[in-house]
C-alpha cells in the first residue's frame, strides 16, 4: 500500500509513500512532496531536489502529530530506507518498527535506528506483509 501512496507525490527524480499502523489500523500516511500551500514541483530547473521538499516519513509524522493519535509503540511501512533526519523524527516519535522495500546507498538512517533500538526490516517487492 505503500507503494500506491508514493504515486501521490510530484517528484520526478523518486516517488515515496510511507504508511504508519497501529493495532491494525492505518493511523497517518505521507509521501515526499512540497509543503503545503506551495507548488507541486520537487525539483529544480536542473533536476535537483529543492532543499524544502520533505520525505514521505516526515509528512506522516507530522500527519500523526496534528491528528491528536499518537504513534507510540506504531509500525512504518516506507518505499524507501529513511535517511538520517526521518530516523530523528521516527525515534522521537515512538515508533518502534520499521519496514522497507528499497535500501537507500546511504545507511546512516538505518544504522541509527537500530542503534535506537528500533526494529529495522527490508522486504522485497513481492512480499504482500
Amino acid at each position: 500500500m505503500a507503494g500506491i501512496w508514493a504515486q501521490n507525490s510530484y517528484c520526478k527524480r523518486r516517488q515515496v509513500g510511507a504508511l504508519i499502523v497501529k493495532d491494525k489500523m492505518i493511523i497517518s500516511d505521507g509521501y515526499n512532496g512540497t509543503p503545503s500551500g506551495f507548488e507541486n514541483q520537487c525539483e529544480d530547473e536542473n533536476g535537483v531536489t529543492k532543499v524544502y521538499v520533505l520525505h514521505a516519513e516526515a509528512n506522516a509524522i507530522t500527519k500523526v502529530a496534528k491528528s491528536g493519535n499518537s504513534s507510540e509503540g506504531a509500525t512504518l511501512y516506507v518505499t524507501a530506507s529513511p535517511c538520517v533526519e526521518c530516523a530523528k523524527l521516527i525515534i522521537q516519535s515512538g515508533i518502534r518498527r520499521v519496514v522497507f522495500r528499497d535500501a537507500y546507498r546511504i545507511t546512516d538512517g538505518i544504522d541509527l535506528l537500530r542503534r535506537a533500538g528500533i526494529e529495522v526490516e527490508q522486504i522485497s517487492n513481492n512480499d504482500e506483509d
